[in-house]
């Protein structure tokens, strides 16, 4: 299994205590999949991600995130002026159940996985949601792992983001 790197604290939106975040490379075979994964299956065309279960080296649960209601409606976070992390049940098309932790979780347990100490990669985002956190806690989710540099990569703040450009090249 490739190791993994656990970096000095980053200011992220939101992080539960005792939980921390796990950095891979995207070299990890994990981080590959879910990019594709993304590339192919998330409706969010501005942040597309993607979340992985696995359990003993095996992909046990795939999600991607987005929905089609933005294409038709405008979005109640954007109107109201709503921060990042924050309101994404006010609007159906940012709702926790359309984030791509929540339906990788959804797919596995549809499957019939047991998730309990499963690790969830995620690809496309630098941190995770309050809801999302709830959910993957709940669910028994062990470690939550993001690409490395994600926190700049897919940060709308950093001038360096590849925000609109997530598969121009190997990110």
């Amino acid at each position: 299994m490739e190791s993994y790197t656990k970096k000095p604290k980053i200011e992220v939106p939101y992080i539960p205590e005792g939980r921390s975040i796990l950095y891979m490379p995207m070299t990890n075979k994990y981080m590959i999949e879910a990019k594709e994964y993304a590339k192919e299956n998330s409706l969010d065309k501005e942040m597309p991600n993607t979340s992985l279960i696995v359990k003993n080296e095996k992909v046990i649960g795939r999600g991607a995130n987005g929905s089609t209601y933005h294409e038709t409606h405008e979005c109640e976070r954007v109107k109201q002026h709503i921060p990042t992390g924050e309101g994404y049940e006010l609007c159906e098309g940012c709702h926790p159940r359309n984030h791509g932790e929540a339906r990788a979780i959804k797919d596995a347990l549809d499957h019939g996985f047991d998730i309990k100490e499963a690790d969830l990669y995620l690809w496309g985002h630098w941190w995770c949601c309050k809801p999302c956190w709830n959910t993957m806690i709940s669910a028994g989710i062990k470690n939550v792992y993001l690409l490395e540099n994600s926190e700049v990569l897919f940060n709308k703040k950093d001038s360096n983001n590849v925000v609109g450009r997530q598969f121009d090249k190997k990110e």
